[in-house]
């Protein structure tokens, strides 16, 4: 099996193929490389003006140095093998948009230093009770959230679908909008009355 493409040579192809220096980009594609990325290696540091990063459809096991990464607001990780989000609290000061989908997620635990957080998008993962859906409610900008397909949202979506954003959104009430639909709440009266 030939020997997995480091983030070095990833950003080397990247230079030459945009005729820029990566350490100047604001936006860098590291996604669908030929062989897959395993690692985000020390060369992410190099980055320091990058907004906006993808390494999506890789093989990419844990998230790491991205200490260098300050403006980094959009993170792409979608279908790696990602298993937990140790490793997102260097960035948990600019971070608005985490892209995390088809990875092996189940737990959510160290989520509440994404302070800034407004969009998660980590469908198809594997997440599977309440108790760690909840740790979602400690992020106090987040209003996007696409969660279709863990396990926790096939059980309630199988029954019936408006009652998983019955339940999505009593647990998380900040969410505007929920799996690509727009959360609708019933204002109530400032007295309660209706």
């Amino acid at each position: 099996m030939a020997k997995a493409t480091t983030i070095k040579e990833a950003l080397a192809k990247w230079e030459e193929k945009n005729g820029q220096k990566a350490s100047e980009a604001k936006e860098v594609k590291l996604y669908g490389q030929i062989p897959p990325v395993e690692r985000m290696d020390e060369s992410l540091s190099m980055l320091v003006n990058c907004e906006k990063l993808s390494l999506s459809t890789n093989c990419i096991e844990r998230i790491a140095n991205l200490n260098s990464l300050k403006n980094l607001r959009i993170l792409s990780l979608g279908r790696n093998n990602i298993k937990n989000l140790n490793g997102l609290e260097a960035v948990a000061e600019t971070l608005e948009e985490l892209w995390i989908s088809y990875n092996f997620i189940e737990k959510l635990r160290g989520i509440r230093v994404m302070k800034k957080l407004k969009v998660l998008y980590m469908s198809n993962n594997l997440v599977k009770d309440w108790a760690e859906f909840v740790r979602l409610a400690e992020l106090p900008l987040l209003e996007d959230l696409v969660f279709v397909g863990n396990p926790l949202q096939e059980k309630y979506a199988s029954d019936q679908k408006n009652n998983w954003i019955e339940e999505a959104t009593k647990r998380v009430p900040k969410l505007k909008k929920l799996d690509g639909i727009l959360v609708i709440k019933e204002e109530e009266d400032e007295d309660g009355a209706n």
